[in-house]
C-alpha cells in the first residue's frame, strides 16, 4: 500500500483530492497490484517561496526496480504539475520501504 504526501506552501492553490486521485491511478498504472494508496497533504503557513514536495512511499519489490521508478517518477510529475495553475518550486522524491516495515490494516472488534 503506497503512500503519498504533499507537503507545500500553503499559498498554492491546488485541489489535493484531484491530485491524490492522479497519484493513485499512476501508480497503479504503473503497477496494478499496489493497492491503495494513502494520501496525505500539509500545507505550511511558514514557507519561503512557493513550492511542492511530493513524496512516494512504497514496499520494496523485485519489479520495482530503476527503469520501473524513473517511468513512475516521469510520470507523477506530470500528472501533478497538470494540476498546478501557479508557478512554484516542484520536488519528487520516490522511495522505498526497508525490509523491516509492515503495513496493513487494523479493524476494530465490536464491542471492544
Amino acid at each position: 500500500m503506497p503512500h503519498a504526501e504533499l507537503k507545500h506552501s500553503q499559498d498554492l492553490v491546488f485541489d489535493a483530492q484531484e491530485v491524490f486521485a492522479a497519484i493513485e491511478g499512476t501508480i497503479k498504472k504503473h503497477d496494478p497490484g499496489a493497492g491503495q494508496c494513502k494520501c496525505r497533504a500539509y500545507p505550511s503557513v511558514r514557507f519561503q517561496h512557493t513550492h511542492i514536495l511530493v513524496v512516494i512511499t512504497m514496499l520494496t519489490k523485485d519489479h520495482r526496480d530503476d527503469a520501473f521508478t524513473k517511468r513512475l517518477m516521469a510520470d507523477i510529475e506530470a500528472e501533478v504539475k497538470q494540476r498546478l495553475q501557479q508557478d512554484c518550486f516542484f520536488s519528487l522524491l520516490i522511495e522505498y520501504s526497508p525490509l523491516y516495515y509492515v503495513t496493513n490494516a487494523h479493524v476494530a472488534s465490536a464491542g471492544v
